[in-house]
C-alpha cells in the first residue's frame, strides 16, 4: 500500500512500450527457471537414449584397453598420475557432447522465453540488498512463499511418479534374482527410462504453468499508475508548459520573418481597424498573387506602419481583407478571389503610373 500511495495510486494501467523497454534494459524479463530445468532434463534424456549405445561401446573399449595393459603397468607415483590424466581426458571426451548440449539448451531456453537480450545492469552490485531488514522481508515475502510452494509441489509430483512406477513393477523386479546380470541391468535400465520419461512429462507440465504464471506476474509488475503514465507522457512528449514556450518562440520568429517580407509587397489590403494582408505579385515568376504577410489588431497596425515607411500602397477593402486573412502565408490567391485582387492590383498599378 505504501508503494501504491507513493507512486500515485493503484497500478491499473497497462504498461507502455517505453515501460517494457526500460524493464528489458534492466534485465527484468519474464523468465521461468522451470522451463530451463524441463528443457535440460528432457533433452538430456533424449540424448542419452541415442548416445548411450555409443557411450557404452567407448567405455567398454576403454576398460578393455586398460585391462590389457594392466599386466605391464608398474605402480609408481608417475605412472598413476599419467593413468589418472588419461582416464579423465578419455571420459571427458566421451561426455563432452553432453556438456555442449547442456550449454546450448540453457542458452536457447532463455532466448525462447524473452528473446535476445544483452545487458550488464543485473551484474551491477545493489548494496541495498545487503540490508538485513529488507533481506528478511524478502525471505518472508509473498514471492518467496510461492517459490516454496512450487518447489514442494514439484518434489511431491516427482516422488509420486517415481514411487508409483516402482510400485507397479515391483512384482516383476522380484524375478530378477533368478536372471543373469545383463538381463537385470537391462530391466533396471528400462524402468529407469520409464521413470525419467514420466518425470520429464511432469516437469514440462510444471514449466508450462510456471511460464504462464511468470508472464502474468511480470505484466502485473510492469503495470503503471495513472500518475506514472502522465509523467511518462510528459517525458516522451515534453512538458506542456515548455512546449507552449517553444511554440511561442517559433511563432515570434515566424512573425519577424513575415515582417521582414512586408517591404516586398505590392499592396496591403486592410479592414481599416483590425486586419492587414500583404500581397505580392510578379507576372513573370508567379501564376497568381501570393500572401506574404497577414495579421490582426497590433500585427495589422505594424504591417501598415512598415508599408507606410516603404511607400507601399494601402487599400481599404473590408470584405476582401477578411477573405484573404483566412488564407495561409505563402498561399496563392484562389480563383474566386482573382477578380477582387486583380482590381486592387490594377488600381495600385494605375496609381503608380500616375505617380511616375
Amino acid at each position: 500500500m505504501a508503494e501504491e500511495s507513493s507512486s500515485g495510486g493503484e497500478k491499473t494501467e497497462a504498461p507502455s512500450a517505453k515501460r517494457r523497454e526500460d524493464f528489458r534494459k534492466k534485465g527484468q524479463v519474464a523468465q521461468s527457471k522451470e522451463v530451463q530445468t524441463a528443457a535440460l532434463f528432457t533433452v538430456v534424456l533424449l540424448f542419452w537414449i541415442f548416445y548411450l549405445p555409443v557411450f557404452w561401446e567407448k567405455l567398454n573399449i576403454l576398460i578393455f584397453s586398460i585391462w590389457q595393459a594392466s599386466g605391464q603397468f608398474e605402480l609408481t607415483e608417475s605412472s598413476t598420475l599419467t593413468l589418472a590424466i588419461f582416464l579423465v581426458r578419455q571420459i571427458g571426451i566421451m561426455i563432452a557432447p553432453l556438456f555442449g548440449l547442456v550449454l546450448i539448451i540453457a542458452f536457447f531456453s532463455s532466448i525462447f522465453q524473452f528473446g535476445w537480450l544483452f545487458t550488464a545492469k543485473p551484474l551491477i552490485p545493489d548494496f541495498s540488498k545487503l540490508n538485513p531488514i529488507s533481506g528478511m522481508a524478502r525471505f518472508f515475502s509473498k514471492k518467496s512463499l510461492i517459490e516454496v510452494v512450487k518447489s514442494m509441489l514439484k518434489v511431491i509430483l516427482i516422488a509420486y511418479v517415481g514411487y508409483s512406477t516402482v510400485y507397479d513393477n515391483f512384482a516383476q523386479a522380484l524375478i530378477l534374482v533368478d536372471t543373469n546380470v545383463a538381463t537385470a541391468i537391462g530391466y533396471l535400465g528400462k524402468i529407469s527410462l520409464i521413470i525419467f520419461a514420466k518425470i520429464c512429462a511432469v516437469l514440462l507440465f510444471i514449466a508450462f504453468l510456471d511460464f504462464l504464471f511468470v508472464k502474468w506476474e511480470m505484466e502485473e509488475k510492469m503495470k503503471m499508475t495513472k500518475q506514472e503514465l502522465k509523467e511518462e507522457f510528459k517525458e516522451s512528449e515534453g512538458d506542456p508548459h515548455i512546449k507552449a514556450q517553444i511554440r511561442a518562440i517559433q511563432q515570434e520568429m515566424a512573425r519577424k520573418r513575415m515582417m521582414a517580407d512586408v517591404p516586398q509587397a505590392d499592396v496591403i489590403v486592410t479592414n481599416p481597424t483590425h486586419i492587414s494582408v500583404a500581397i505580392k505579385y510578379n507576372s513573370e515568376e508567379m501564376d497568381a498573387p501570393i500572401i506574404i504577410a497577414k495579421g490582426a489588431d497590433l500585427i495589422a497596425m505594424k504591417i501598415r506602419e512598415i508599408a507606410r515607411d516603404n511607400d507601399i500602397p494601402i487599400v481599404e477593402n473590408p470584405p476582401t481583407a477578411r477573405l484573404l486573412h483566412n488564407l495561409e502565408i505563402g498561399e496563392h490567391i484562389p480563383e474566386d478571389l482573382f477578380k477582387a485582387v486583380a482590381e486592387i492590383l490594377a488600381h495600385v498599378y494605375s496609381l503608380k503610373g500616375k505617380t511616375n
